[in-house]
């Protein structure tokens, strides 16, 4: 099976910086996209930023200048700088990623992390 192992969750200051990491393992052939997302109290979970196997990136409006997804595909790794953090980051981040487990088959499974804790808080 597939497993994504999310860390960096903290407690951070307004202004503050973060980096949030995810490594996937298990029965992987290739990764194709991979992604952040991100769900506060009361709120539907969000797209953060996502990246592709080609390197292409979106991000939401609202962290744009601010957080930059990156992945390192020899680690099977995705990752997250967060930079000028504002109290609305707030929210439990998770790490989601399209994984082909077989070079037998085009098809493709959608995985998802377990989540890690980010506050910014004074």
């Amino acid at each position: 099976q597939v497993q994504l192992v999310e860390s960096g969750g903290d407690l951070v200051q307004p202004g503050g910086s973060l980096r949030l990491s995810c490594a996937a393992s298990g029965r992987i052939f290739s990764i194709n996209a991979m992604g952040w997302y991100r769900q506060a109290p009361g709120k539907e979970r969000e797209l953060v930023a996502k990246i592709s196997s080609s390197g292409s990136t979106n991000s939401a409006e609202s962290v744009k200048g601010r957080f930059t997804i990156s992945r390192d595909n020899a680690k099977n790794a995705v990752y997250l700088q967060m930079n000028s953090l504002k109290p609305e980051d707030t929210a439990v981040y998770y790490c989601n990623a399209e994984i082909r487990m077989a070079a037998s088959s085009l098809r493709v499974g959608n995985y998802w992390g377990q989540g890690t804790q980010v506050t910014v808080s004074s």
